[in-house]
């Protein structure tokens, strides 16, 4: 019988059992299962608290990086301005040269007119001056006597005016000789 025993259940020893079980699983519980649930609450925490910090950290990288290209972009434009606005100015710049060489140019032209003009008038004058000495010499070798200075003169600026208006009057016709 007595092995009969160690296979049959004992109600007391059965008892005694859950007893032992009960106070090891309490035992556990405060010894064992509330520190691990606080630790392994804590670490969910910190890991919590990191995937928050990396968020705002790629939130606050990515604020940084629009900034970033705001400000280069903002560059670009000014960037563009300025060469548009150094692109105008030396065109201006070009214009107003060309204008200054165009006044020069024509400022010459104009005062090489005048010269030519004043020495036209020069010469024209000398012309006529000779001319005139040429036709009194010539008229006093033909009379055989000397003609008075003033008369003959004034007859030959007569003579010399109307050849010069009737060169004009050619000249106005488009005929241009005379």
């Amino acid at each position: 019988m007595e092995n009969s025993s160690l296979i049959s259940p004992n109600l007391v020893t059965f008892v005694l059992t859950i007893v032992n079980v009960g106070v090891l699983c309490l035992l556990l519980r405060a010894i064992l299962f509330k520190p691990v649930t606080k630790f392994m609450e804590e670490r969910a925490k910190k890991i919590q608290d990191t995937i928050d910090q990396a968020e705002k950290d790629k939130s606050e990288a990515q604020q940084l990086l629009d900034e970033y290209k705001n400000q280069l972009k903002n560059a670009e434009v000014e960037a563009e301005g300025i060469i548009k606005a150094a692109r105008e100015n030396a065109e201006r710049e070009a214009a107003h040269i060309i204008s200054e060489g165009k006044d020069a140019a024509e400022t010459a032209l104009a005062n090489a007119r005048k010269q030519i003009e004043t020495e036209r008038e020069a010469a024209l004058a000398k012309f006529r001056a000779d001319a005139v000495m040429l036709v009194l010499a010539a008229s006093a070798r033909l009379i055989g006597r000397e003609i008075q200075q003033d008369d003959s003169r004034h007859f030959v600026n007569m003579l010399l005016d109307e050849l010069s208006r009737a060169r004009a009057g050619a000249a106005q016709e488009g005929n241009g000789s005379w």
